[in-house]
């Protein structure tokens, strides 16, 4: 089988005649026929049923129709790209990232890019650190910022900064006034945490364990926004990235709690494919962020 009969093969499937496609392609009817025969004869089985008004696909035409989906798909992403060596006048730039950095830091480098290649379609999916892992390495994001460590081969992380989870409460808690709680307290006290998979929960759960304690989770909240509401509500110990409450600890809507002895630090990554050929977008998307991430504000 070559490209040029997969080709002919596509046309009519897609036009529903043999008449159609020939229009489509540029060629004569009787040059598509002996090419859709060709093909047929080579795969030796019939790829269509001829009706009085156009063609129908067997069951082996639908079977093949799929991998020529997918075989032109990729010929078109792959032009795509290749323009898009050239200039950023188009293409689609998708991004995936943890919760924390998606909601608190990407925003106003997405919005910068975005005034700056206006005409680059860009997507931002927040989900947790486990499942931005799983979208760069099935190449469903071209770009992936998370926190925590990352450990998969086939995947180059980049360091980027550090986040440091702090232990927030209302200040009402009873924990509010005390100097330095101790773990014991802190680990009894109810916790509002993240959901599992997620790299906040992760570095807490495991600066715990190295003094064979678990806290105790109350409440489990996968939004960090519904997170920081709970805990200013007095529903427990928040434990959340400091990135994500600056403005409630300045406004004393919130009360970080001394926890020297917990290893709460974390680094932020840049994710990529490694070997993976960076298109045009993505490239500037980095420069960008490498631009303005030493920005003290973000």
């Amino acid at each position: 089988m070559n490209l040029r009969h997969l080709s002919v093969f596509h046309a009519v499937a897609k036009a529903g005649s043999v008449n159609a496609a020939a229009r489509l392609l540029h060629t004569s009817q009787p040059a598509v026929s002996r090419e859709l025969r060709t093909l047929e004869a080579r795969l030796g089985v019939p790829l269509f049923d001829r009706l009085p008004r156009g063609m129908r696909l067997t069951e082996a035409g639908q079977l093949l129709l799929g991998y020529a989906e997918r075989i032109f798909g990729l010929d078109n992403a792959a032009e795509r790209a290749m323009r898009e060596l050239a200039d950023l006048e188009g293409g689609q730039l998708t991004i995936g990232a943890s919760n924390t950095l998606g909601t608190y830091l990407l925003p106003a480098i997405v919005a910068a890019f975005h005034n700056r290649y206006p005409k680059v379609s860009i997507s931002l999916e927040i989900s947790n650190t486990e499942e931005i892992l799983k979208g760069v390495l099935d190449s469903r994001f071209a770009l992936g910022f998370v926190e925590g460590r990352v450990s998969d081969e086939a995947i180059e992380a980049k360091e980027f900064r550090r986040d440091r989870i702090v232990a927030v409460v209302a200040p009402g808690h009873s924990l509010a006034k005390a100097r330095e709680p101790s773990l014991r307290a802190l680990a009894e006290a109810p916790s509002i945490l993240r959901e599992p998979g997620s790299g906040t929960r992760e570095i807490v759960e495991r600066a715990f364990s190295r003094h064979r304690m678990v806290p105790r989770c109350s409440l489990q909240i996968s939004s960090l926004e519904a997170l920081k509401r709970a805990a200013m509500e007095g529903g427990g110990i928040g434990w959340i990235s400091e990135l994500s409450v600056v403005e409630e600890l300045r406004s004393g809507r919130l009360v970080a709690l001394k926890t020297p002895r917990l290893s709460l630090e974390r680094p932020l990554y840049s994710l990529t494919l490694r070997d993976r050929h960076l298109n045009r977008s993505a490239l500037a998307f980095l420069q960008g962020f490498e631009q303005t991430r030493a920005n003290p504000r973000l």
